[in-house]
């Protein structure tokens, strides 16, 4: 939920009608996440308490529980606790984004005066505590009007006049700032009998400063968009360092954030644009305003003498741009102008660095997706006054543009001709798409073709080579697979990162969209080397994901998601046994991310491509690929199992990848009394660590299902034990899970909590968003028995959110079932029917236990028709429920429907 206390007092955009509630929210949203004594609420909200004021303060509080469906407040012994994380309450979220210097995002949170709708005691105090927060960010990043009405409420804060007399500087109205001043000292001495502060007087010299000359910096004809931080960061950077050079890739908009400070700047400004000259010495003279006959009178002195003599004296930022193509001239003859000229400052940009000591490198990278979006906008309204457009679909361009201003820019100017589908829809064919650009723009920035081009152009013949094959990886790579695949060394690929056509991020090389589109016209077929590298990887990783560097190796292999994914597809066009041994290979990874339909699919892909008969010697592949598969498969999916089924029966030893036995029990589920299928998956497991926890756990669960919850219940304590031991997560996450489901029948709600919260927790650190989703909504059945609804909504809601981010309708369906059960028990019979109808419809139609799911469906479908008063229903709902419990040999299902139907009165 978001709560608000900067404006009117809100939840989720709706004010709460009653005062008293309001401000009792308004007290708590203040202290969100502490405790709020019960003296303090009672004094903050009764001038004069009545008697009895702890009852009607928990009145109060009720009936706010009762006004805001979802809120949560909790009760301690010593007072009430709103349950909100920070980013959730605006004045906290306020605050946090001052700290980070986002005072102009902190701003935007405001929506008039604090507390604005709130008549208590308490909030005299709370809105001057507040205000100081409002005169922080405005100080940091207020607009003009908002400086001046603080001027006007706060005459002798200085620091807010010096803010106000800095805006009106930056916009170039010095003279204003000067009568702000000069206003604001007399102030002073009339009111305090004292001088400026430094604060002010600081001002005051900065504005003085700034009637220097700013030499050829461009006039700009757009709003500045979406680099706020960047600005900010590299202005003060440029204070305290000599050289400071901004790089990137081309289109990015290096040029555009140099400009901005240097009209930002107070002093002497010069600009040089080296982007059409190769005489660097030559284009600083004339930036500089330097006339060479005035300077031949003196005699004849070389023009580098010249530049370093005019520039001794002068204390001046250069800005220089576009230094790549004659990056080492600019680096030789900068570095002797900042060697001989103590107040010469220079702000550069270029596509790789000056290399010259005391750099300051500034790299200048995609935008966000936020300001990403907010440039499209902006400059798609200057081209089509009123263009309105689905947020989602500008993101999704301004995505697929890799966040690059220019491509943006461009691809906005296009909304005037093209509908933004369209737009979507050709970017595939970005570089034809994007092929007009505005007439003024220099020819390497009028198209993102001469954009890239221009980059090309500039490498050496081994990095172009280079730049080709890094094409075959899909969200970067390493350095060891960049360099085994691309059969390449590190010297060139480190020069291309200094080039800006690859980015350097967490120790991984990646390239931009944009550029990777232009690179691949010239490379070589990579892909079957690509994909045999990352075989290798996937086998060798294998082992380390049932044992405790399980984390490390999961974060490796996702890391190289995308890469792994682009070798599966290749590989199943191109080479099948390269694709059966690559989805063998990676189906632990899968298990234990949660990413069991994807893995589905590829596995499904593969079958259809081999056919009926594994191909000899892939037997072991293609048997692991049918269990992965069956799920997604469009046909006979029991087919599929007998198939692996009649498979494993021909297998007389361990399997090379022990999950393979792990899924064999998920497919068939419990094995029925007499027969052999269980002795034979027994066979299938070796003596090691993981397979004999793997034993302990599936026995554990057929105990259980059989009826035998004791049993059951001691070989999931030691099957968790075991695992946890091992390292695999997974593995102790399940045993604890079904350690919770045999608490909750116990009628043990507290230990079931613990189990639950602790296979939650596991399945966390995994990053197995999926698997996370059913936990917490384990975790909310619990809460729910424990006699915690609002705890057990919360936790429902969360883990719905948790199961849509992870694209699993099962997970999904579950937390609608529990949302059904939840608003069954409370009373509210229809939402509880409008639930379990969502949760049928999100049942997948193939997974591993849809049974299973369709039969509490239906258990909960009678327990709703029961109440209701509806025995003839109920009946008919039961006896669906047991036959799906009798066909999945779930006996404690069975037990439970058995006993509702017993409950029944006779037809």
């Amino acid at each position: 939920m978001k709560f608000g206390v900067l404006g009117p007092v809100l939840v989720d955009g709706v004010e709460v009608a009653a005062p008293r509630q309001r401000a009792l929210l308004a007290m708590l949203v203040l202290d969100a996440g502490r405790i709020v004594g019960h003296d303090q609420l009672i004094g903050g909200l009764y001038a004069r308490p009545p008697a009895g004021a702890a009852n009607a303060l928990q009145s109060q509080v009720s009936r706010l529980r009762r006004a805001v469906a979802g809120v949560v407040v909790e009760h301690h012994p010593a007072g009430y606790r709103l349950v909100a994380e920070p980013s959730e309450v605006d004045h906290l979220r306020c605050a946090e984004l001052l700290r980070a210097g986002r005072a102009a995002e902190a701003l935007g949170l405001w929506r008039g005066p604090a507390l604005a709708d709130v008549d208590a005691p308490f909030a005299q105090v709370a809105r001057q505590h507040l205000a100081e927060l409002l005169i922080s960010c405005a100080v940091s990043g207020g607009t003009e009007e908002l400086l001046r009405d603080l001027v006007a409420q706060h005459p002798l804060r200085e620091d807010v006049r010096a803010a106000l007399m800095r805006s009106l500087q930056r916009e170039g109205r010095q003279s204003e700032a000067l009568e702000v001043f000069a206003r604001g000292r007399a102030l002073l001495a009339d009111e305090l009998g004292v001088d400026p502060s430094p604060v002010l007087a600081a001002a005051h010299l900065e504005v003085l400063r700034a009637r220097a000359p700013h030499r050829g910096v461009p006039a700009q004809l757009t709003s500045f968009v979406g680099r706020e931080d960047d600005l900010r960061r590299v202005a003060k950077w440029l204070r305290e360092s000599r050289l400071v050079t901004l790089i990137g890739p081309g289109g990015t908009g290096k040029t555009r954030l140099a400009v901005e400070v240097a009209h930002r700047e107070a002093g002497e400004v010069a600009f040089v644009d080296l982007s059409a000259t190769t005489d660097v010495v030559r284009a600083l003279l004339d930036g500089i305003g330097v006339r060479e006959a005035g300077l031949l009178a003196a005699g004849p002195v070389g023009a580098e003498e010249r530049l370093r003599a005019a520039l001794a004296v002068r204390e001046v930022v250069l800005v220089v741009d576009n230094c790549e193509h004659v990056v080492d001239e600019a680096a030789r003859v900068l570095g002797g102008v900042l060697t001989s000229c103590p107040d010469v400052r220079v702000l550069a940009t270029s596509r790789e660095p000056l290399g010259i000591t005391g750099e300051t490198l500034s790299p200048v990278t995609a935008l966000d997706p936020d300001a990403a979006t907010r440039l499209f906008l902006d400059r798609a309204q200057a081209v089509r006054p009123g263009f309105r457009a689905d947020p989602g679909l500008v993101a999704e361009v301004c995505r697929r543009l890799d966040g690059i201003a220019l491509a943006i820019e461009l691809a906005a100017a296009r909304v005037r001709t093209l509908p933004l589908a369209e737009i979507t829809a050709r970017l595939d064919d970005r570089f034809r798409l994007l092929s007009r650009g505005s007439r003024t723009a220099a020819p390497r920035h009028r198209t993102l073709h001469a954009v890239v081009e221009w980059s090309w152009e500039l490498l050496t013949d081994a990095e172009r080579d280079l730049a080709a094959r890094f094409t075959v990886f899909c969200g970067g790579a390493t350095l060891h697979a960049v360099t085994t695949v691309c059969e390449s060394d590190v010297d060139t690929l480190t020069s291309l990162a200094d080039k800006s056509l690859v980015e350097v991020v967490d120790d991984r090389y990646r390239m931009l969209d944009t550029i990777r589109a232009f690179c691949a016209s010239h490379a070589p077929d990579l892909a079957a080397a690509h994909a045999r590298w990352f075989l290798q990887r996937a086998q060798e990783a294998e082992p380390h994901l049932r044992a405790h560097e399980q984390i490390q190796w999961l974060a490796r292999l996702a890391a190289d998601h995308d890469n792994l994914v682009a070798a599966v597809a290749w590989a199943t066009a191109h080479d099948l046994d390269l694709a059966l041994e690559l989805v063998a290979a990676l189906a632990t990874y899968y298990w234990c991310r949660g990413l069991r339909t994807e893995a589905a699919q590829q596995a499904d892909a593969v079958l259809r491509a081999c056919g009926e008969t594994p191909p000899p010697g892939r037997e072991q592949a293609y048997t692991l690929c049918l269990l992965i598969a069956w799920p997604a498969a469009t046909g006979d999916q029991s087919a599929r199992i007998r198939q692996a089924d009649a498979l494993l029966a021909t297998f007389d030893s361990p399997p090379r990848y022990p999950i393979m036995t792990l899924m064999w029990g998920m497919a068939l589920g419990a094995p029925a009394d007499d027969s052999q299928v269980w002795h034979r998956r027994t066979r299938l497991l070796n003596d090691e660590p993981w397979s004999a926890a793997l034993t302990l756990v599936g026995d554990g669960l057929v105990a259980r299902m059989e009826g035998d919850p004791d049993t059951g219940r001691d070989l999931l304590r030691r099957g968790a034990a075991a695992f946890t031991e091992v390292g695999d997560r997974w593995g102790a996450a399940l045993a604890f899970n079904q350690l919770g489901e045999i608490a909750l029948a116990d009628g043990d709600p507290a230990n079931a909590l613990a189990h639950v919260e602790r296979a939650r927790g596991l399945l966390a650190e995994l990053g197995a968003t999926e698997d996370t989703a059913e936990a917490v909504a384990g975790r909310a059945q619990a809460r729910l028995a424990a006699g915690d609804p609002d705890g057990a909504r919360t936790d429902f809601l969360a883990s719905l959110d948790l199961a849509r981010r992870a694209g699993a309708p099962s997970a999904q369906a579950g937390a609608h079932l529990g949302l059904a059960e939840l608003a069954r028990v409370t009373g509210d019979h229809a939402t509880a029917r409008a639930e379990c109808d969502r949760a049928w419809e999100l049942c997948p139609g193939g997974w591993y236990g849809p049974d299973q799911m369709r039969c509490h469906i239906a258990l909960q479908r009678g327990r709703i028709a029961k109440d209701e008063g509806d025995p003839v229903s109920a009946r008919r709902h039961y006896e669906e429920a047991l036959r799906r419990a009798a066909g999945q040999r779930d006996r404690v299902t069975e037990t439970v429907v058995r006993a509702e139907l017993a409950a029944l009165p006779a037809p």
